[in-house]
C-alpha cells in the first residue's frame, strides 16, 4: 500500500506539468508595431547616452524590461514600480553579495534568490531584474553600477513608456505607481 500511495503523489506530481490549456497571448499588429517602437527607442536613447557620455547607461535586462514595458504595458510587472524598484532592488542585492562574498557561483545562485524573494515582498517583482545580480556579480561592479546603468537606464525606459505607450489612445500608461 505505501508502494501505490507514493506512485500515486508522483504521478499526480508530473500529471501537473501536463499543461491543459491554450496558449492565451494574441496576435496583435498594433502591439508588435508599438513593441517595435518602444523598445527601439528605449534602447536606442541607452546606447546614445552611453556613446554620448562615455558612461555606462544599458545592460542586458534591460531589453527584458522593454518586452514588459511595450509588450504587455497594463501588466503589474510592467509598471514603474516594477521596472524601477526590481531592478534597484536586485542590483543592491547582488551589489552587497558580491562585496561580502566575492563572486562564487553560489553567491550568485544566493543573490538571485533573495533577489526574487525581497521583490515579491516589496511588491516590485519584475522578472527582467532577476538577472541583476547575475551581470553584477559576474562583471565584480562597483557601487556606481546603481546609479549607472542602473537608475539612470530604468528610469530612460519608464520615461520612454509613458511617451510611447500613450501615444495609442488605447492605451494608458501607468496603470498604477504605487
Amino acid at each position: 500500500m505505501g508502494f501505490n500511495m507514493l506512485e500515486n503523489k508522483v504521478a499526480k506530481y508530473f500529471s501537473k506539468m501536463k499543461g491543459n490549456g491554450r496558449n492565451p497571448l494574441s496576435v496583435a499588429p498594433r502591439t508588435a508595431l508599438i513593441g517595435f517602437l518602444g523598445g527601439f527607442t528605449a534602447i536606442g536613447l541607452l546606447a546614445w547616452l552611453t556613446d554620448a557620455t562615455q558612461s555606462a547607461w544599458m545592460m542586458a535586462p534591460f531589453g527584458a524590461s522593454c518586452v514588459l514595458a511595450f509588450g504587455v504595458w497594463d501588466a503589474p510587472l510592467s509598471q514603474p514600480r516594477n521596472i524601477v524598484g526590481g531592478h534597484l532592488l536586485s542590483t543592491f542585492v547582488g551589489l552587497i553579495l558580491l562585496k561580502l562574498f566575492g563572486n562564487d557561483p553560489w553567491v550568485i545562485a544566493l543573490a538571485v534568490g533573495l533577489s526574487v524573494a525581497l521583490m515579491h515582498l516589496t511588491r516590485t517583482t519584475h522578472p527582467p531584474a532577476g538577472a541583476d545580480p547575475i551581470v553584477v556579480i559576474m562583471e565584480g561592479s562597483p557601487w556606481l553600477f546603481l546609479l549607472t546603468p542602473v537608475l539612470a537606464g530604468s528610469l530612460a525606459i519608464v520615461l520612454t513608456a509613458l511617451v510611447i505607450n500613450n501615444l495609442d489612445q488605447r492605451r494608458k500608461y501607468p496603470t498604477f505607481w504605487a
